[in-house]
């Protein structure tokens, strides 16, 4: 994960990412964003199909859990309890495709509504760890090895 080397612009201390995303409601507006860019651009054709065909509750939870993850109030916890990131996707097959589709989808999203390139960086970087995470969680699930 690179290292924000703004100190002006401290992201994963305190509430710092929280603020620069706008908070609750600028990542109400991300979550937004992702969905509608997911649901319609055909590049992200995999992981749309992952989701319910009303995806209302998709989008709060994602929004719920971004909340919390980048310093803000703990809003997935207290609607829908705890969460291990791995554990609640280990349904889905994620390879380094998927993975990519959605932090690629993210990233559009996050340039769509104008975040400073910082603060970009950072979030997708930060992202990265999760998305990971889960992908190498699938792959173990699976049997197989998924290198980069």
């Amino acid at each position: 994960m690179k290292e924000n080397l703004d100190p002006n612009k401290p992201y994963g201390q305190g509430d710092a990412t929280f603020q620069a995303a706008g908070g609750e409601a600028g990542i109400r507006r991300l979550v937004d964003r992702f969905y509608d860019l997911m649901s319609t651009q055909p590049e992200y054709a995999t992981i749309w199909s992952w989701h319910p065909d009303d995806p209302e509750l998709s989008r709060d939870k994602l929004a719920r859990f971004l909340c919390g993850w980048t310093g803000g109030p703990k809003r997935y916890s207290e609607k829908y309890g705890s969460i291990r990131i791995p554990a609640a996707h280990a349904h889905l097959d994620v390879t380094h495709a998927e993975k990519n589709q959605w932090l690629s989808c993210m990233k559009q999203a996050l340039e769509d509504l104008d975040y400073p390139e910082d603060f970009r960086t950072y979030l997708i970087n930060a992202l990265t760890v999760p998305a990971e995470s889960i992908r190498l969680t699938a792959s173990a699930r699976a049997g197989r090895l998924d290198p980069p």
